[in-house]
């Protein structure tokens, strides 16, 4: 069976990546797994740059095909903010209630129609013969008024879905997978991925 590492040390982000990779006959391996250990400095200017960055050192390190995201939520009431910073925003170890909170705060009084938002992702593959390709992929949607919902992970629960009714961590992971923008671009990839050798 064909194997790749996704850099990541995220479990719920594997487990979301492993399900939309489901059909292809194909091992994802975590970095632990595959046993690579290496320290990744992202200083990429965009998400595309940053998931490039991680996917090049982790298929250096195992020399097995790599995949990497790099993804955030772009708030444009906040001029985009918090991007290429969403993991590390307000600092490495602030809880996302904390996040969460801090956002909701921020547009205090801005109408539902200035409310918009978009979740980004960059998914990078980098194979051990050196090719690389990146797909970025979005998924629109508003920032809420409160936290809602447990099963998303991150900005999910401030992330509200207008044809939904709902925010993303309201949804179900099936439903999720089929609108977001780490499953766009990962059903891109495993496309292009389905008739490569690696």
């Amino acid at each position: 069976m064909k194997k790749l590492v996704f850099a990541t040390g995220n479990m719920d982000k594997l487990r979301e990546i492993k399900q939309i990779l489901a059909d292809l006959d194909v091992e994802v391996l975590s970095m632990k797994e595959a046993g690579v250990n290496v320290d990744i400095v992202e200083d990429g200017k965009t998400f595309e740059e940053n998931a490039l960055i991680k996917a090049r050192a982790v298929s250096k390190a195992s020399g097995h095909l790599a995949l990497a995201d790099d993804s955030g939520l772009e708030v444009d009431a906040l001029d985009k903010e918090p991007g290429i910073y969403s993991a590390r925003y307000m600092g490495e170890d602030t809880s996302y209630d904390i996040k969460n909170n801090n956002i909701i705060e921020r547009l205090a009084g801005v109408p539902d129609e200035k409310r918009t938002a978009r979740f980004v992702c960059a998914m990078a593959a980098v194979f051990p013969d050196g090719t690389e390709k990146t797909f970025v992929r979005t998924m629109e949607g508003r920032i809420g008024y409160e936290i809602a919902g447990a099963n998303g992970f991150g900005y999910d629960p401030i992330f509200y879905l207008p044809e939904y009714g709902k925010t993303s961590a309201e949804i179900s992971p099936e439903e999720k997978n089929e609108i977001s923008h780490r499953g766009k671009a990962l059903r891109a990839l495993a496309e292009y991925l389905a008739d490569k050798e690696f």
